[in-house]
């Protein structure tokens, strides 16, 4: 297969990640740094790993709430102040949680960064944790989480995680729950401030018109006099639980939410590429994949029908999901049953591994459009460990990728035979 069209159009993230800088401030914390000064925007990206697996038992949401409430209030601002501050100046500053990582944003015009950073400062260091802010941000994560108890597709995805991972962290959910969450006191989130968020647990990327001396100060700034060494435990290894029969949530509705998967791949594994192909041809390539075609539109049995890799910190996941007709839930999981054991027997198809390949070399460029999102994908790949090089490798490595790799994949993924299901809603033939 010849690449050269399929690179033309991915120039663009090549050139700026030539760009890439390695920036360390005098006190020896590191970020990677595109320079661009043709748009007066700064964009900042950081994570200190962590995340909702450090939560206490019984105390699930306390993550989901320190996220939630850095931006409410920090040094001598008061919540309302604090935002206020924020609007004046046009300045986006957002927070949040996942399992593996509690992360934070920031966009800026160049005119406004030093109040930007000051700000930044304040929230990471100083974050007051009000009686008020708690009681509002507690309030707003209880909502969420009596909306989930109604909602199907999220109910699926609770239940999936918990059946995945019986007595680990990862089976909680991020969010808590609501016999967890009002028992979260200021002293839980003022604990987890200091345990997770510090330098050494702590990955950082800017984008935008700020050079690299500037940046270099501003992160001893910002981030200078947070604790040296992160109090977090890292989770135990796991691999993801697979059941013989399908979990069923009992929900009166009329549509059912499948979701469907088993163990993955790791992001490093050298076979993440190859399944992450592979994914794109049996469910990840939304129009073009086989599960759309066989599921949507040759039976009509679903709007819609995807999967994709989920590697995570300490474990790895392949899982998809669909929502169909009560009495056509046992044909749609037939159906994508039928089409992952092709996949395993057969492989794909020479066109369709060279068009997966020429796709998912041209769309990576749509991942570079933005600040922000250049921004977003030089910390996941810090964080992911693959180097500052990885924008100039990566549509190599995709075009590398072969029909041996392809079902050496297939057979790590799909081998056994065995996924686990969940099914919210009153599946009929399950």
């Amino acid at each position: 297969m010849t690449t050269s069209a399929a690179t033309k159009t991915a120039e663009q993230p090549y050139r700026a990640s030539h760009r890439v800088q390695r920036v360390v401030s005098p006190g020896g914390i590191e970020a990677w740094l595109v320079e661009e000064h043709a748009v007066p925007l700064v964009a900042l990206e950081f994570a200190f790993l962590g995340g909702t697996t450090q939560d206490a038992p019984g105390k699930g949401g306390t993550a989901t709430m320190l996220a939630g409430l850095l931006d409410e209030g920090a040094g001598p601002h008061d919540s309302a102040a604090f935002q206020q501050m924020l609007a004046d100046r046009a300045i986006e500053l957002h927070f949040f949680a996942d399992r593996d990582s509690l992360r934070g944003s920031l966009k800026t015009l160049r005119r406004h960064a030093d109040e930007a950073f000051d700000l930044l400062r304040l929230a990471v260091n100083e974050p007051r944790f009000d009686a008020d802010a708690i009681a509002r941000v507690r309030a707003q994560v209880e909502a969420g989480l009596r909306h989930v108890l109604k909602d199907p597709d999220a109910v699926a995805r609770e239940q999936f995680f918990r059946h995945a991972f019986p007595d680990h962290p990862y089976g909680r959910p991020p969010q808590g729950t609501l016999a967890e969450v009002p028992a979260i006191a200021r002293e839980d989130l003022v604990a987890m401030h200091r345990a997770t968020m510090a330098r050494s647990n702590l990955f950082v990327a800017a984008v935008g018109a700020i050079d690299g001396a500037t940046l270099a100060a501003r992160l001893d700034d910002i981030f200078g006099t947070l604790p040296a060494t992160a109090g977090i435990a890292q989770p135990a290894e796991v691999v993801p639980a697979t059941a013989d029969a399908p979990v069923v949530v009992d929900i009166d509705v009329p549509q059912s939410v499948i979701r469907f998967g088993g163990p993955g791949i790791a992001r490093l594994d050298d076979d993440y590429l190859p399944a992450y192909v592979l994914n794109h041809i049996l469910g990840g390539g939304s129009f073009t994949s086989r599960l759309f075609q066989e599921v949507r539109e040759k039976r009509g049995l679903a709007y819609s029908v995807h999967t994709s890799l989920l590697p995570l910190r300490s474990s790895a996941l392949f899982g998809g999901s669909t929502a169909t007709k009560n009495e056509r839930a046992a044909e749609s999981l037939s159906v994508i049953r039928a089409e992952i054991a092709d996949l395993l027997a057969k492989g794909p198809s020479e066109d369709e591994l060279a068009k997966a390949r020429q796709f998912l070399i041209g769309s990576y460029a749509l991942h570079f459009d933005t600040s922000a999102k250049i921004a977003r994908q030089l910390l996941q790949i810090s964080m992911d460990g693959l180097g500052i090089d990885y924008i100039d490798r990566r549509n190599d490595l995709v075009a590398a990728v072969t029909m041996a790799d392809v079902r050496r994949a297939a057979e790590r993924l799909f081998a056994d035979n065995r996924m686990l299901v969940v099914a919210a809603g009153r599946p009929e033939g399950l």
